[in-house]
């Protein structure tokens, strides 16, 4: 059985660099105030389509607010056949800090 995997960012970073696909879960304001590069916002009106349109095969990397929530929206990409879904630990909390050290 697939599970969702949990990863940090120096991982979220390599797989989008090879072209996975980001998902936002938070709200959409939070969403339009930043967001990471490449971001598609989803919620549950935008959700049925997404899930239709994109190709079940490109890695997700979901996040929210700290790591929580997008670990039920993981599980819940992978149980809609998407082969791989990795929930982002610390969200983008964790994410802003990680940058914070890249520009550095």
């Amino acid at each position: 059985m697939v599970t969702y995997r949990r990863i940090d960012c120096k991982e979220a970073f390599e797989i989008i660099q090879l072209g996975g696909t980001v998902v936002d879960v938070r709200d959409e304001s939070s969403f339009k105030s930043g967001h990471i590069d490449g971001a598609i916002h989803i919620d549950n009106s935008s959700l049925a389509v997404f899930i239709e349109e994109t190709d079940l095969s490109v890695p997700l990397v979901v996040y929210c607010y700290h790591g929580n929530m997008s670990q039920g929206a993981a599980a819940y990409f992978i149980e809609q056949g998407f082969e791989q879904a990795s929930s982002l630990d610390g969200g983008y909390e964790a994410w802003e800090e990680f940058n914070k050290g890249m520009r550095t």
